[in-house]
Formats: C-alpha cells, sequence, structure tokens
C-alpha cells in the first residue's frame, strides 16, 4: 500500500502544494522562495529518507512568514493523510544528532494528539539569510497541529544559528522515519491499547 499524502492549500496570501512519500528514497525537490527553508526541508527528506515535493508561492513581499507557516501546516497535513491508519508502524522515534558544536535531540509519538514541547540556546542569531530563526519554533507548531503527533525537540547547547536550526530538522527527518516505519512484527497491528490512534 502507497503511504503518500497530497496536499493543496490556498489562501490570499499564498499557493502551497506538498507530496509526500514516506517509503521513499529521500528525492526531493522544494521551492519556497525562502533559501534556507528549502534547505531545511531538503534536510528533512533526505534524512527522513522521504520523497518530498514542496511548491509554495508566497507573499514574500511582505515577509517570510506567511510563505513558512502554510508550508508548515500543509507540510504536516500531508504527513497525516501519508500515515494513513497507522496499522504495523512503530509510533515512536526518536534520534540526537550533533552538528559540530550543536546537539538536537528529537523524540516523536505518532500519537493522534498534536502537543509540542521546543527549547534552543536562547542567545541564536536572530536572520539566516532572509529566514527569521524565530520562526523555527513555529514550523513545528504548525507541523505538530496538522501531523496531530507529539514533538519533543530539546536543543541543549549550541552557538551557530545555521547549526542550531538545521541540527533540529536532520533530528526530526530521522526521529519522524523511525516512528513511521512499519514493524515486521507488528503486521496488522495498531499501536495502541485504546484501539485508536
Amino acid at each position: 500500500m502507497n503511504r503518500v499524502g497530497r496536499v493543496e492549500r490556498t489562501t490570499k496570501e499564498t499557493s502551497v502544494l506538498v507530496e509526500i512519500d514516506l517509503d521513499g528514497t529521500g528525492q526531493v525537490d522544494v521551492s519556497t522562495g525562502v533559501g534556507f527553508y528549502d534547505h531545511m526541508l531538503d534536510q528533512l527528506g533526505r534524512h527522513g529518507l522521504f520523497d518530498l515535493t514542496v511548491k509554495t508561492d508566497g507573499d514574500l513581499h511582505i515577509d517570510t512568514h506567511h510563505t513558512i507557516e502554510d508550508t508548515a501546516l500543509a507540510l504536516g497535513a500531508a504527513f497525516k493523510q501519508a500515515l494513513g491508519d497507522k496499522v504495523g508502524i512503530r509510533r515512536f522515534g526518536n534520534c540526537s544528532v550533533p552538528l559540530d558544536e550543536t546537539l538536537a535531540e528529537v523524540t516523536v509519538d505518532l500519537s493522534g494528539r498534536p502537543y509540542l514541547v521546543h527549547s534552543e540556546p536562547e542567545n541564536i542569531a536572530p536572520m539566516i539569510g532572509t529566514y527569521d530563526t524565530t520562526m523555527t519554533r513555529h514550523i513545528l507548531e504548525s507541523f505538530v497541529a496538522q501531523a496531530q503527533v507529539a514533538l519533543h525537540v530539546h536543543v541543549p547547547y549550541g552557538r551557530n544559528a545555521h547549526h542550531i536550526v538545521e541540527a533540529q530538522f536532520k533530528a526530526l527527518a530521522r526521529a519522524l522515519r523511525y516512528a513511521s516505519e512499519r514493524d515486521a512484527r507488528a503486521e496488522g497491528i495498531l499501536p495502541s491499547t485504546k484501539g485508536a490512534l
């Protein structure tokens, strides 16, 4: 069974198309108009081994906020769609990723309940190119709201803003990959005592 999600989201501020294949090989085709964000979505696809297409046309003449937010919302919705009934998946995933002086730790539960815990160094530089670094938490909030997952992201230390954000996306990619993978021992089993996820 193909585990593919496809979401189109159009507002007066943005037009977004996201396609994701959870069982891909990390083939990525991303264009949002925000260079660093494209780089982060590329990390997500490649390290998650998700085939990922993202095409966003947003009101960048205002700023990058709507473009980044709406892309994250569509990505979360597409991820949820691709998960399907969640039968046979591992459900939980975690990964720690070092990137030079930075460490990011991510744990995820594909629980059907949206919740985010996020911490990163407070002294992070405010901008990476046109990317507002305060948007990292908002990307995660938006993704979690639509994907309906519990996500804990912790960066206990780091100095370089690029490294701090990139390590989070790499660790998120791996944690989502592990959690969404099919478990051969759990074939036909929904990983919940409640009978619903």
